[in-house]
């Protein structure tokens, strides 16, 4: 058991702003006299451990009767400046009811969490929005020892919601009317200039029935969201609750952190930071989708949402050097006119100058010798685009449109070849678990099959080179 005593004497490194905490603590205790405190390890989704303060109790729910439902709130060292974790504790005869803001591990995801500001934001505050949404949704239901439903209002009320469903949709009226006719949806997660070329790019392409732009971001509307809401597009809605992303079908990452950081590895694990906070609530919203990575590094960042989401890699996929490609596609035809050339050429690897012109076949000629100067002639081509190709940088919008033609071949199902950053372990003898651009057919759940190489010692060099690079800044982060 826990004593206020104990907490007092806790070293300052452990909980930072520890008098905030200890006011907290005594604030709950005072409102829910019921709920015990203790100090346990906590494990996080990467297999890190960390002891942190955490309490236990029941919170009243009406529904027709009152319910007493069981949670557990685990209390984060940066406490009250970041939210705690919350979960559902149901004893032995109790099952949990996934929907809207808890999934199966008996998680809870809410609105007050994703918006969490000390200090407006407190744990009292917390549990009454709690309460609310679970007298909207009743999140367990009571089971017998074999199992089978127990003849309890609680487990009628269950049953009636449950009753013939599917999915989400048909357990929340409000989801029904926003989804209602909505097939393909894409949500945008971040709105900057980036995020916004990426919905203006996606809802002129007309792959989507609906497209929502999320903005997780503190403060008022930045002029492009204003924008958008002041002209208001069709199948465009803008939001700060993660809960309108839910039944993506594609969701496309953009945040950056905009911190103080002084390093380049500080950039990134701000990013990563960052990325802690919104890929739990999209993958629980939205537990079938493919994310699209679009943030910077964007290697890195892919291999992050991989670990935070724990999706298949085949539905985690960086936008990586899709746009390079096509460019290089299309200097090659149109320039150079290569267009025998141009239809096997691909960008791949790293973003930026390490990235690689390859080829995914060499059917030019049959004889050793001719074949040698056919491939001595390409790759003089290939060096001339590539000049072309070193001038024209990666704006806003065009990146947009690149993000639009991915979604797309993925919305639509159409086997298309893309070069984009998937993990490549077990390619080119690499060995760890990085993200690298790789051609790969796409289709409704990512990535269908990784398009074979023609092999060439210089190419795998570099990509192992990368690789390694990539692997060794990762394992400097903090996930």
């Amino acid at each position: 058991t826990f004593f206020f005593s104990d907490f007092l004497f806790l070293p300052p490194s452990q909980y930072k702003f520890r008098d905030l905490t200890i006011e907290e603590v005594k604030n709950v205790n005072k409102t829910y006299p019921n709920f015990s405190f203790s100090m346990n390890t906590y494990t996080f989704k990467d297999g890190s451990q960390k002891d942190l303060l955490n309490f236990s109790g029941t919170v009243p729910v009406k529904y027709g009767n009152a319910y007493n439902i069981p949670i557990r709130l685990w209390i984060l060292d940066s406490h009250p400046f970041a939210p705690p974790i919350c979960f559902l504790k149901p004893t032995v005869n109790m099952g949990i009811s996934v929907g809207k803001h808890v999934d199966a591990h008996g998680r809870i995801y809410l609105p007050y969490l994703q918006n969490w500001s000390h200090p407006k934001s407190t744990i009292i505050g917390l549990i009454k929005e709690m309460i609310a949404k679970f007298e909207e949704e009743l999140p367990l239901y009571s089971l017998s020892s074999s199992d089978a439903p127990s003849p309890s209002e609680l487990l009628s009320y269950i049953a009636k919601i449950t009753e013939g469903e599917t999915d989400m949709k048909s357990k929340s009226k409000i989801g029904e009317v926003k989804n209602k006719g909505c097939f393909n949806k894409i949500t945008v997660v971040g709105a900057g200039d980036l995020g916004i070329a990426c919905v203006l790019a996606v809802a002129a392409k007309g792959a989507a029935d609906k497209v929502v732009l999320l903005d997780p971001s503190e403060g008022a509307a930045k002029g492009g969201t204003m924008d958008l809401e002041i002209f208001a597009l069709p199948n465009v809605e803008i939001s700060k609750d993660f809960s309108a992303s839910a039944d993506s079908k594609v969701v496309v990452l953009t945040v950056n952190s905009l911190g103080n950081a002084q390093t380049y590895l500080d950039v990134i694990q701000s990013n990563v930071d960052l990325f802690r906070g919104i890929i739990p609530a999209i993958s629980h919203y939205s537990q079938n989708a493919v994310l699209l990575v679009a943030s910077h590094p964007v290697e890195v960042m892919t291999y992050v949402s991989w670990k935070l989401s724990a999706f298949p890699k085949s539905r985690v996929i960086g936008v990586g050097a899709n746009l390079d490609t096509e460019r290089f596609q299309y200097i090659l035809t149109n320039l150079l006119k290569a267009q025998v050339l141009a239809k096997d050429a691909w960008i791949i690897g790293e973003q930026g100058e390490d990235k690689v012109p390859s080829w995914t076949s060499c059917n030019l000629v049959a004889n050793q010798k001719e074949a040698m100067a056919a491939r001595n002639s390409r790759e003089k081509v290939a060096n001339r685009a590539m000049e072309v190709l070193k001038g024209k940088g990666q704006r806003s919008w065009s990146v947009g449109l690149s993000v639009a033609d991915l979604t797309d071949s993925i919305l639509k199902d159409k086997r298309k070849v893309h070069s984009v950053s998937t993990l490549a372990k077990g390619c080119c003898n690499i060995n760890s678990e990085v993200f690298l651009s790789l051609p790969c057919i796409l289709g409704t759940n990512g990535v269908i099959e990784m398009v074979k190489l023609e092999e060439d010692p210089l190419v795998q060099e570099k990509l192992q080179s990368s690789a390694g690079s990539i692997h060794d800044l990762q394992q400097q982060l903090k996930l």
